[in-house]
Formats: C-alpha cells, structure tokens, sequence
C-alpha cells in the first residue's frame, strides 16, 4: 500500500489555493467591516478587517432597508429568478431531451446548428430591435425570452440524458406509458443532479444580470436589484436620500458613502450565496457527468 505523503507539488498546491482563497476573501471581510462601521471609520483609507466592536453600528443597513427601491428591485429580482428558471430549465431540459434520442432524425445536424449559436450571434442591435417589434419593452418577457434557451447548458443536459439507461424507458412504453410520463416520471427524477446544476447556474445568472435591464426596461418601478444596487454605487449617497423618506443624513445616523455601498452589496449578495449549498451535493456530479458522458 502507498502511504499518504505531503510531497513540494502538494504544499505549492496549498499555499497557492491558501493565497487565492485570501485574495477572494479578504474583500468580502472588507466589505463587512465596512457595513457596520460608522463614517469616521468607513472613510478612513486603507484595508479595513477586524471591525471594533465598539464602532460597530447598524445604521448603514437601516438607511438601505429604509429606502423602497431595494425591496422594489427585490420584488422584481424574485419574479424574474423564479419565472425565468422554471421557464428555461423546462425548456432546455425538453430540447435536451429530444436530442439525446436517436431515433431523432438529422440529430446530428440539430447539434450543430445549436453549437453554432456559441460562437455566431445576431449581435446586440438586431436583438434589440427583435424585442421591440415583438412588443416586449418594459415587460418581463424581455428578460427571459431572448435568453430563453442556452446552448452550453443545453449541450450538457442532453449529454447527461444520454448516458441514462434506455431500459427504464422501454418497460415504461410496454406498459403504456407515454413520453410526457416518461420524461415527467422518470427522466426527471434521474437527472437530479444535472436539473440542480443547470438550474443554479440559472438562477445565479438571472440575479446578476442588469445588462439587458438597461436595455429593455425604462420603468423605475421594473428594476431589478442589480440596478438598484448600480446606481447607489455609482451616485452613493445622494441616491440612498433620494430613495429613503427621511430627510437627514449625517445629522442623526453614522451612516457614511462606503458603508452604504457596502450595506447594499451584501443585502445584494448574500440570499444567491445561501442558495449554493442546497445543491453543492449535486453540482460536481451534474457537471462531471454532462460534460462527459454522452
């Protein structure tokens, strides 16, 4: 039997990820320390990690959570998360399907019409005046149609569903069963851990995105978090006053410019983050398999 050694390449290897890891971490304590610091210590420069807990306040998260457009932007976020996920992984997963069978006529062609899609595109114009003539300009739809199907995540779910047994299939149909009750039935329930990837992938680019809201929606009330969040990054603080109904700002609170940004970040990030661990079981096996397999 071989013993476990440490040998340089493992330590190189450690220190190396230990180095990366701190380079990913140390802003997010930053930022930390930040939202619960108060304005003399928010603005004084330099890299801020261990907050004092006598300076610890609140005040930062008080002034965001007080301002309407935050839950506006969560408001709009959460439909667009849940609606836009449900659609696309319902739809991604009944193209997969079909183009993992091969009875599929020109299977191959269909493949690599939509590999094609990676690397050509229409272009940002032609897109845009696309969703203006169908009428989606400050609708919901705008932000879930055009990306309505991705063909990596297409590609990678249609390799998973090919490398499941075709026999829980065929006792099925001696049985009577239809496609829709296979694929509902037992397609679905197989591919767990592929539907979980691709659906967090799914979920985490629906919450980032603010790009094609820019776009396609010219509604304050229609904005999403992302653009919530842009626009007190960018206007700081007179954005958050203009947002909140109160009228003072330094006279009565500790809030500060940096701490505000900071505040919204986090208020901004941390409901995606809490939402990895649900499905970190099946994610490398989702990706390992579909990438694959197939």
């Amino acid at each position: 039997m071989l013993k476990n050694k440490f040998t340089i390449f493992d330590v190189i290897c450690y220190v190396f990820l230990g180095l990366l890891s701190l380079t990913i971490l140390l802003p997010f304590i930053h930022l930390l320390t930040l939202s619960f610091s108060p304005s003399y210590v928010a603005t004084t420069p330099g890299l801020h990690l261990i907050p004092n807990p006598a300076d610890i306040t609140f005040d930062n998260y008080a002034k965001v959570f007080t301002s309407k457009f935050i839950w506006i932007g969560y408001k709009n976020t959460l439909i667009r998360t849940v609606f836009g996920t449900a659609i696309q992984l319902l739809f991604t997963a009944f193209g997969a399907y079909v183009l993992s069978k091969k009875f599929f006529p020109h299977r191959t062609f269909w493949t690599f019409i939509i590999v094609f899609t990676m690397f050509f595109g229409g272009g940002l114009i032609p897109t845009y005046i696309l969703v203006k003539q169908l009428d989606l300009i400050n609708r919901y739809a705008a932000l879930i149609l055009p990306n309505l199907i991705s063909a990596f995540n297409l590609v990678i779910m249609r390799n998973f569903f090919s490398s499941l047994p075709e026999d829980y299939e065929e006792s099925c149909m001696i049985d009577g069963a239809g496609r829709f009750t296979i694929f509902f039935k037992i397609i679905v329930p197989l591919s767990t851990p592929i539907i979980a990837t691709v659906g967090l992938w799914l979920v985490v680019g629906h919450w980032n995105a603010w790009f094609d809201v820019l776009l396609y929606i010219q509604n304050d009330i229609k904005f999403t978090l992302q653009i919530v969040l842009r626009r007190i990054i960018l206007s700081g603080t007179q954005q958050l006053i203009d947002m909140t109904t109160a009228g003072t700002f330094y006279e009565e609170t500790n809030s500060s410019v940096e701490g505000l940004k900071a505040a919204s970040i986090y208020v901004a990030t941390i409901p995606i983050l809490c939402s990895y661990p649900f499905v970190q079981r099946f994610f490398v096996k989702g990706i390992m398999i579909g990438s694959l397999k197939g």
